[in-house]
């Protein structure tokens, strides 16, 4: 990494850093107007220091998919929260591209077919246990749209897992935000300062991921040079 890349990856981190702590103390203070100045600017921020730690294409376009997603969702309504739920799944497309192709190569490859099948069934089953939980307390219009995105999500949340520890981290935390905002929408009970929540595990879920695709990126000695020295 250049001199100038490295001042950059440090200045943005900083930014990224300070939004973060701005919205999550605007939450719990109830800040609305705060919050939504700072929401719109984190994933941008994220985008860019992504592209500056080297992260391939699908990264900050999921990155830039969210920031669309959060952009609808302040907006409120059931139409921008549809848009804005499209928006997060496009993220998870190519966080799915991205993850696929990594962990081809790393643990997803690695592990015994009977630990990877375990795996994907624990995933499905919790997929199919919070939907079943969620159904009746949908309406009835949210139901499908709501079960096909949070299969994407747990999809993705799969590969990422295949593709590293801080990525499948990620996705995790990925999972665990959004399943409290289908609990709103269920209305089931959440903890004290939902949004807080909300807003910590994915703000958090986003950074695993991109730290943890930006480390996979990064370029490491082959064997040969590890052979013959610098």
């Amino acid at each position: 990494m250049t001199a100038a890349a490295g001042r950059a990856t440090r200045a943005l981190a900083a930014l990224f850093a300070l939004l973060t702590a701005v919205q999550l103390t605007a939450l719990l203070v109830d800040a609305t107007t705060v919050v939504h100045l700072t929401k719109p600017a984190l994933m941008p921020v994220l985008a860019g220091w992504a592209l500056v730690r080297g992260g391939p294409w699908p990264l900050p376009a999921a990155l830039l998919c969210g920031c669309g997603g959060d952009v609808l969702l302040q907006i409120g309504g059931e139409t921008a929260f549809l848009a804005g739920m499209g928006c997060f799944a496009a993220g998870h497309l190519c966080y799915l591209a991205l993850f696929a192709r990594a962990g081809r190569g790393r643990a997803a490859a690695r592990a015994e077919p009977r630990t990877a099948a375990w795996v994907a069934a624990g995933y499905g089953a919790a997929w199919l246990g919070t939907v079943a939980l969620l159904w009746p307390g949908l309406a009835a219009h949210l139901r499908l749209p709501v079960a096909g995105y949070s299969l994407l999500l747990t999809a993705m949340a799969l590969a990422a897992l295949g593709a590293g520890p801080w990525t499948g981290l990620g996705g995790a935390l990925f999972m665990l935000s959004d399943t409290l905002i289908a609990a709103g929408l269920a209305d089931w009970p959440r903890p004290p300062l939902p949004q807080f929540w909300i807003m910590a595990t994915y703000v958090a879920a986003q950074w695993l991921l991109m730290t943890g695709a930006t480390l996979d990126a990064a370029p490491r000695p082959g064997p040969e040079r590890a052979l013959v020295g610098p």
